[in-house]
């Protein structure tokens, strides 16, 4: 099984690599852009809330701080639009992961309900300070030095990027769950006062995930920046990305590996999609929405664990069948 595994991961990767190459018309390398920075989003955020069970909705805090250091980073540093930004990308991430620590500080000394309104409150701080704030343009935003590259090969250097970082969060994630960090973070989920209890050091664990989690966040945030071209904050300081990249987790399947992948792979596609093809209108909301609300009744462990069970369910009753028909046969 592990090795079954292990091929599937290769062939997801392989199909991933292959995409751009496959299909070069830049309206779907587009959407393939989109639709991996929120898969390593998805998967970042995850890393945190799924495993640890505080649920932040304040992500687009981190994902706005990598977008606005890209920014003014590339115009104070005089870039001249040859595409050397991109060294910028994982500073975006530490930028992210350096505001994480104050707020963490403050968001993580309460519990989880009580959590959520904090990051929400947060992230509002930030968004109304880059509206009011004159070096981030207010709500004229800021443009980014023009990258002159041919329309036929732009996106493939943002879609293979944005690949990395989802390598890289996936990578991350799965290191965190195996380890002895990641078991600690599950005892939190299960009974914050009972991890305590046993030695584990809550708040120090929890202000270590919360502040890892917005590495590959503010690297998403960072590379949309680049990939537009301008920045406003009403947009990269978004509460739809916050609801977003929750909404995807538990699509797949919240506190999985795979799970934030699949979502974010699925709604985001499909959304950029569907924003495309009803652009006059929103049916697509309505589309969207009610394929959400099908897999929260019928499904709401999310996808990766109904099928994991539906695998365990079958399997069982071919055993039982077996069992049925060997005790006839003596």
């Amino acid at each position: 099984m592990p090795r079954l595994r292990n091929v599937w991961w290769l062939v997801a990767l392989g199909a991933l690599v292959l995409f751009p190459l496959i299909e070069t018309n830049p309206t779907y390398t587009t959407i393939g852009v989109f639709t991996l920075i929120y898969m390593g989003c998805a998967t970042s955020w995850n890393m945190f809330s799924g495993y640890s069970g505080y649920i932040n909705l304040g992500s687009a805090v981190f994902y706005g701080v990598g977008a606005y250091t890209m920014t003014l980073l590339s115009d104070h540093l005089n870039f001249a639009g040859n595409g050397d930004q991109f060294w910028l990308i994982p500073v975006g991430g530490l930028a992210a992961m350096i505001v994480a620590v104050p707020v963490g500080l403050v968001a993580l000394r309460v519990r989880r309900h009580t959590f959520v309104v904090i990051t929400i409150a947060i992230f509002f701080v930030f968004q109304l300070s880059a509206i009011n704030f004159s070096f981030t343009g207010g709500t004229a935003g800021l443009q980014l030095p023009l990258i002159p590259w041919l329309e036929t090969n732009f996106n493939k250097p943002f879609y293979y990027a944005a690949l990395a970082i989802v390598v890289f969060a996936t990578l991350l994630s799965m290191a965190v769950r195996r380890s002895r960090f990641g078991l600690q973070l599950l005892a939190i989920r299960d009974d914050e006062d009972r991890a305590a209890g046993l030695g584990v050091k809550v708040f120090a664990v929890k202000l270590t995930g919360f502040t890892m989690s917005a590495f590959a966040v503010g690297m998403g945030g960072a590379l949309y920046a680049l990939f537009l071209g301008q920045i406003y904050p009403q947009f990269v300081f978004n509460p739809i990305f916050d609801i977003s990249i929750a909404l995807m987790s538990i699509f797949g399947g919240l506190g999985t590996l795979t799970g934030p992948l699949l979502g974010a792979l699925v709604l985001e596609s499909m959304q950029q999609y569907l924003a495309i093809r009803f652009s006059n209108g929103a049916y697509y909301l309505i589309v969207f929405g009610s394929l959400f609300l099908l897999i929260v009744l019928f499904m709401p462990q999310g996808i990766v664990v109904y099928l994991g069970e539906w695998r365990s369910r079958s399997k069982a009753r071919r055993v039982e069948g077996a069992l049925v028909v060997a005790g006839e046969a003596s």
